[in-house]
C-alpha cells in the first residue's frame, strides 16, 4: 500500500529531504493563500501516512500554529495512535513518545502547539497508564506527570513553553496543572470543584493558556453541574456562568479556550439539554450565539470552540438530523458555516473544527460516509 511505504519514506525520516520539498513547495503555498483569499474559502484535505482506512480510524488534527504547522494524531489499521507534524508545503513528520505502547488505545496524541513547534500533548504506555510529555521543535521528548497522579493529560502550549492541562488522583477526583517552562509543577484546584470520582477542575484543551499564563478551565460540582473558570498567573481563580446555563447534572458552562486579550469562548447546555455558544470579554460580560443551522433538541445546537488573538471564533453546528458542520464567528457576531469536502451528511458525521488561527485558517477534521476520519485545513 502506498500510503504506509512512500507516504512513510517522506515522514519519518529524512528531514533534509523535507526541509527541501517545503521550500519547493512554499511558492506553491503563498500562490494558494493569496488566490483563497479572492474566493469565499480554499479546503486542503490530507491524511497522515500510516492512517487507518476502517471505520472511526484515519486522521485527527488537533493545532494549528500561526505559521500553517498542524499537529495531530492518526489511528492506524491496528487501532493504535500515533503523532504528526504537518510543515505549512505538506511534508509530515510522524512520531511517537518514548515509552508509548504500540497495542490498541495505546499511543501518542499530541494536542497543542505553539509558534516556535513546541507540542504538548500524552500518550499510553503499555500498560495503558497515561503520561504528559512536551515534545521540543528538535523531536526531543520530556514525558512528565504532577505528583499524584495516574493520568496525566497536558493540553496547552503557550509561547513561553508554559504546559497547562489536567490530571486524576488515586481517587479518580480531576485537578489542574501548570508546568512551567523549567519544569516546576504547580496544581489546582477550582473553588466549588465536587471530589467525587470524575469530578474536579478540567482545562480548556488546545490554547486553554494565553501568553501571559492565564488558564481558561471549568469545573464539574458535587452535583454534577459544569462552571466556568478563569485562572490568572498569581493563582487566583475567577468562577462564572453563563445565564441561561442549565443546572440539571452535566449541564452548564464550559469554557474551550482564551486568547491573548483574555476573552474565553466556550459552550453552555441549557436546561433542555440544547448546546449554546459564548464568548466571556475580559470585563467579564458575556454574550451568546447559536448558528442558524443548529437543531434544538437535545444533544444538537452551537459549540463555540477556540478564538484567534482578532476575536474569531470557531466551533461545530449539530443540526436537526444530528450532522455535524464548521463555524467561523467573527468578532462582529457574523456566523459562517462550512462543510469540508467528502463530509458525510448521516447523523454523527460531518466536520468538526479543532483551532483558529490568527489568519483565520481552520484546521480541522471531517468524518466521511464510510465513517473514516480526515484531515482538513480552511484557507478563508
Amino acid at each position: 500500500m502506498m500510503r504506509k511505504s512512500l507516504g512513510q519514506l517522506r515522514t519519518v525520516t529524512k528531514w533534509r529531504r523535507w526541509s527541501i520539498l517545503c521550500l519547493t513547495l512554499g511558492a506553491l503555498a503563498l500562490g494558494l493563500s493569496a488566490n483563497a483569499q479572492e474566493r469565499a474559502a480554499t479546503f486542503i484535505t490530507f491524511d497522515a501516512p500510516g492512517a487507518g482506512t476502517s471505520a472511526y480510524e484515519g486522521t485527527f488534527p488537533s493545532a494549528l500554529t500561526p505559521s500553517g504547522q498542524i499537529t495531530g494524531f492518526y489511528i492506524d489499521d491496528n487501532e493504535s495512535v500515533r503523532g504528526f507534524l504537518r510543515a505549512p508545503c505538506g511534508a509530515f513528520t510522524t512520531f511517537q513518545a518514548p515509552g508509548a505502547g504500540t497495542g490498541t488505545a495505546q499511543g501518542t496524541a499530541p494536542v497543542s502547539i505553539n509558534p516556535a513547534g513546541a507540542i504538548a500533548g500524552y500518550y499510553a504506555d503499555e500498560n495503558y497508564v497515561v503520561h504528559g510529555f512536551l515534545r521540543t521543535p528538535d523531536g526531543s521528548f520530556t514525558p512528565f506527570d504532577p505528583p499524584g497522579s495516574t493520568l496525566t493529560e497536558a493540553l496547552d502550549i503557550n509561547p513561553a513553553g508554559e504546559v497547562a492541562g489536567q490530571y486524576t488522583d488515586a481517587s479518580g477526583v480531576w485537578h489542574g496543572f501548570v508546568r512551567a517552562p523549567n519544569g516546576t509543577i504547580t496544581t489546582f484546584d477550582a473553588t466549588g470543584a465536587g471530589t467525587g470520582s470524575g469530578q474536579g477542575t478540567f482545562v480548556a484543551g488546545i490554547e486553554g493558556i494565553n501568553p501571559a499564563g492565564t488558564i481558561a478551565a471549568g469545573h464539574l460540582d458535587a452535583n454534577n453541574i459544569w462552571h466556568g473558570d478563569l485562572r490568572a498567573p498569581n493563582g487566583t481563580i475567577t468562577t462564572f456562568d453563563v445565564s441561561g446555563a442549565g443546572m440539571g447534572a452535566y449541564q452548564g458552562t464550559n469554557p474551550a479556550g482564551i486568547n491573548p486579550a483574555g476573552t474565553i469562548p466556550g459552550t453552555y447546555t441549557d436546561a433542555n439539554g440544547v448546546y449554546h455558544g459564548f464568548v466571556r470579554a475580559p470585563d467579564g460580560t458575556i454574550t451568546t450565539f447559536d448558528a442558524s443551522g443548529a437543531g434544538a433538541a437535545p444533544g444538537q445546537g452551537t459549540q463555540g470552540q477556540n478564538i484567534n488573538a482578532p476575536g474569531a471564533v470557531d466551533g461545530n453546528v449539530i443540526d436537526a438530523n444530528g450532522v455535524v458542520h464548521g463555524f467561523v464567528r467573527s468578532k462582529n457576531g457574523a456566523i459562517t458555516e462550512f462543510d469540508a469536502p467528502g463530509a458525510g451528511t448521516g447523523s454523527g458525521q460531518g466536520t468538526t473544527t479543532a483551532q483558529i488561527n490568527p489568519m483565520g485558517e481552520i484546521a480541522g477534521q471531517y468524518l466521511d460516509e464510510n465513517n473514516v476520519y480526515h484531515g482538513y485545513l480552511r484557507i478563508p
